[in-house]
């Protein structure tokens, strides 16, 4: 597939068929996501590969808690009716884990450890390219308590979990969202 009709091409999917993705598959999309570029070569990134319907049960709880804490702090009544039934329904949820003391010179300026969650950022952008070409709908979903996330999947105390991301083959094809022009978005600096 063609990088840039991938790019243009992939969307979040919300509505999973109850496939289950081979491992093959999965090692696939977590090969992708370590080519993504890291600060010193740092590679960030750890995966938690989440098939447990246990484990997407307590993360479906939880996200459902935060969801309910933003609608009453935000006033956004769009999260009420938002539905995070795909945390269940999805075959796979792969956490990524960023490690703050992999980091690169950032570590040292006012700002502090942030590199380290841009590298994984990039891995995710690479995970959600390779699950479309792959025929899978992805999802970043960020809607969560870190510590919780942590206690839930045994995560390292010291590392954070920066997103979820949904892997599963699609019910439909998910909605085209359009998107701001690119010369509304971009300052030349000459």
């Amino acid at each position: 597939m063609d990088l840039f009709k991938a790019m243009q091409e992939r969307r979040s999917c919300r509505d999973y068929l109850p496939e289950p993705v081979s491992e093959e598959v999965i090692e696939k999309i977590l090969e992708a996501a370590t080519w993504a570029p890291s600060p010193l070569n740092t590679q960030p990134w750890e995966f938690f590969v989440i098939t447990s319907k246990e484990a997407k049960g307590k993360i479906f709880d939880e996200a459902n808690r935060c969801r309910m804490w933003a609608l009453e702090r935000s006033g956004w009544k769009w999260l009420d009716s938002y539905q995070i039934d795909f945390l269940q329904q999805a075959p796979v949820i792969i956490a990524i884990v960023g490690d703050p003391k992999k980091t690169g010179v950032d570590m040292f300026m006012e700002d502090g450890n942030v590199a380290y969650q841009a590298a994984c950022a990039a891995a995710i952008q690479n995970m959600h390219l390779a699950a479309h070409s792959l025929g899978l709908g992805s999802l970043w979903f960020t809607l969560f308590d870190k510590k919780v996330v942590k206690e839930i999947l045994g995560i390292d105390q010291a590392k954070n979990p920066v997103a979820l991301i949904c892997l599963g083959k699609c019910v439909s094809e998910p909605q085209k969202v359009p998107r701001k022009n690119v010369k509304d978005k971009t300052t030349y600096i000459r």
